[in-house]
């Protein structure tokens, strides 16, 4: 093996937008959840990550860049991605001599997303999902989605479900270890492939709590919070897989909003409270019930992360109805796709929440139901081991 030869790998993923919410931890360390939960994966022709990983003995040591600034690595959560990724191929090398001896060699990661970092729009989920991608592409694992799945967990636990396309459920499994806890397909985005996205960016600023500190104090200190995890949850768990696999977009509509409303509804009674949405975000609330009623059916459906960022769930066939009340008075932010110019609404939001919406959207983000990590020759390290200059 050439002493500085460079390998390198490149991958995308996806963010993903939780249905049924992920909050709380049973397992700090292994990032294991209280709670099941289930995503819809948004298409990364609008919201990627782009990874390169690389190895070289003339790397001084291993590093990470993320979006042009450096990244610390020596974080509890990146070295367990490392440390396992590295096991598994030393395992492959001691079974087969004539491989060259990577796993020993430095990692140089660099990551790039196309979307606001730490604004509540899943970054950290699509960031660990391609960094353990974009590495098991380096070392050339064998290993399942589901496999990586568990060690992108313990990077960030919704990054599980962002190494699936379509709609996706992460299993909290019961185990000390984690060893069954872990993402699995649900449905392939070709299932249910007409489920939109409209994304109301409402405040691209960083959040005032990291979800990890946030949710340990819900589990620390929410009465609500039991409830949730013992009944709430594994009855929506139950309805939502129902929902998709039957494409029931109402069943599907109600219980996301449900789903939404209870976490949030837990992170206020956190003690102190934690306040992810703000008025914008509860404006956006009112306008999809007013879209709702409108219709005499439910067409639109409302979440929130741990953030105050709207993603409102619709189908394709009510595109023009859903698109066209909010571009109506949001046309002059940036995001639309030249179709939401044509799309002819009847339905007129009512003045108050319009008004809130108009000063509190900064942006808007169009997308639909997509596929998981795709490798791509598009690399952000070139040959020499030098980040490229974009």
């Amino acid at each position: 093996m050439a002493d500085n030869k460079v390998f390198r790998a490149s991958t995308t993923a996806p963010v993903n937008i939780a249905v049924v919410k992920y909050w709380g931890k049973r397992d700090a360390k292994l990032n294991l959840p209280t709670n099941s939960s289930i995503s819809v994966t948004l298409s990364q022709d609008d919201l990627r990550t782009l990874t390169t990983a690389s190895c070289s003995a003339s790397y001084s040591g291993d590093s990470l860049t993320l979006n042009g600034q450096s990244t610390d690595v020596s974080g509890a959560r990146t070295q367990a991605c490392f440390r396992e990724l590295r096991e598994r191929r030393a395992a492959i090398e001691k079974n087969d001599p004539s491989l060259p001896k990577i796993s020993t060699l430095p990692l140089k990661v660099v990551s790039e997303n196309n979307f606001p970092t730490a604004a509540g729009l899943a970054s950290s989920a699509a960031g660990f999902a391609a960094l353990v991608r974009a590495i098991a592409n380096l070392y050339e694992l064998p290993d399942s989605p589901e496999d990586l799945s568990r060690i992108a967990r313990q990077g960030s636990g919704s990054a599980c479900r962002s190494l699936f396309g379509g709609y996706a459920a992460w299993r909290m499994g019961d185990k000390d270890d984690g060893s069954d806890s872990q993402a699995q397909l649900i449905a392939p985005a070709s299932h249910w492939p007409n489920m939109r996205a409209l994304i109301l960016v409402v405040n691209a600023a960083k959040k005032d709590v990291p979800s990890t500190s946030g949710m340990q104090q819900t589990v620390a200190t929410s009465g609500l919070f039991q409830q949730r995890i013992a009944h709430v949850v594994p009855a929506n768990m139950k309805l939502m897989e129902e929902a998709i696999h039957n494409k029931d977009f109402a069943t599907f509509a109600e219980v996301t909003m449900r789903e939404s409303n209870s976490f949030h509804s837990c992170a206020a009674d956190t003690y102190p409270p934690i306040f992810y949405m703000n008025d914008a975000s509860r404006a956006a609330i009112r306008a999809v019930e007013a879209l709702n009623a409108a219709a005499g059916k439910t067409i639109a459906a409302y979440t929130y992360d741990a953030g105050p960022n709207c993603v409102i769930y619709f189908l394709e066939e009510d595109q023009e109805t859903v698109i066209g009340a909010f571009y109506k008075f949001l046309s002059g932010v940036s995001g639309w796709k030249d179709s939401a110019a044509k799309a002819q609404s009847a339905v007129d939001l009512p003045e108050n929440i319009v008004s809130i919406l108009k000063d509190g959207v900064g942006r808007v983000i169009q997308t639909s139901v997509g596929e998981g990590p795709q490798k791509t020759e598009e690399y952000l390290i070139d040959e020499a081991g030098a980040t490229v200059q974009r």
